[in-house]
């Protein structure tokens, strides 16, 4: 053992990467509970307020999570597959209860379901630039929250200008799905679509709505649905990094 090896083995970060390496490797399991700090402490030859810290690094990398009374445990998750390249595309799964990814993770073997809010706002600079409508333009808005078997995986926002969405299933405060998509059947069907995808930490509001443990990244999608002639939709979710496997395909 070097002199290095040495002086991190007596460190919190010491004590966290040698945890990090028995999370990694399955010696300790998603959902089994960490030694206490006292046993780390002996197990570490350092303090308990040592191995405290080195657990606390853990936590705040999202693999460990608290619970009440003290107890540290490994993070389980289990993450959906979602197929971009196959949502909302071609032959949609929507029906009249269940919209397109809702059906995924229906056929997926999870339970999906979804609370949602509609507003009409005056559109902000963005949405306006990727709608093609001037910056306060009327735009519909429908915020969801969407869970997976009772924890919330993504929060999603569309936007719908005015000009097609007021008056229609889209300007109702409810849940709505209709075989094919609401768009086609209000006469404004997408024919192309625009992804952009990015990473980022979450926002406060973020972290509270998706229940996210400290040091939990989020990825940005964003899909702008257009029309023979125009944008008529966009969609901005937010969705835990670690809950969520991106799959795209493609024919070359």
């Amino acid at each position: 053992m070097t002199a290095t090896d040495q002086t991190r083995r007596g460190t919190a970060r010491g004590v966290a990467d040698a945890l990090r390496e028995q999370i990694r490797s399955g010696v300790l399991r998603p959902g089994q509970a960490l030694p206490t700090g006292r046993e780390l402490a002996g197990r570490f030859n350092v303090s308990a307020k040592t191995a405290v810290a080195g657990v606390d690094i853990l936590k705040g990398e999202g693999l460990v999570i608290g619970e009440q009374g003290g107890r540290r445990r490994v993070r389980s998750v289990r993450r959906i597959t979602w197929n971009l390249s196959e949502f909302e595309r071609g032959r949609r799964r929507d029906s009249h209860s269940l919209d397109d990814w809702a059906t995924a993770i229906k056929d997926a073997g999870r339970e999906p379901r979804e609370t949602i809010a509609k507003t009409v706002e005056p559109a902000e600079p963005q949405i306006a630039e990727r709608l093609r409508i001037t910056t306060g333009d009327e735009v519909v808005k429908r915020s969801r929250v969407r869970w997976v078997d009772d924890e919330p995986f993504q929060l999603s926002t569309s936007y719908f200008p005015g000009t097609i969405a007021r008056g229609t299933l889209l300007d109702e405060d409810r849940e709505v799905s209709v075989p094919g998509g609401v768009l086609r059947h209000i006469g404004h069907p997408q024919v192309r679509i625009r992804d952009e995808i990015s990473t980022r930490m979450p926002t406060p509001e973020e972290t509270d709505l998706l229940q996210l443990p400290t040091g939990t990244p989020v990825f940005q999608h964003v899909r702008i649905g257009f029309g023979v002639e125009a944008p008529v939709r966009v969609m901005v979710t937010i969705a835990p990094g670690d809950r969520h496997l991106i799959v795209y395909e493609m024919e070359v």
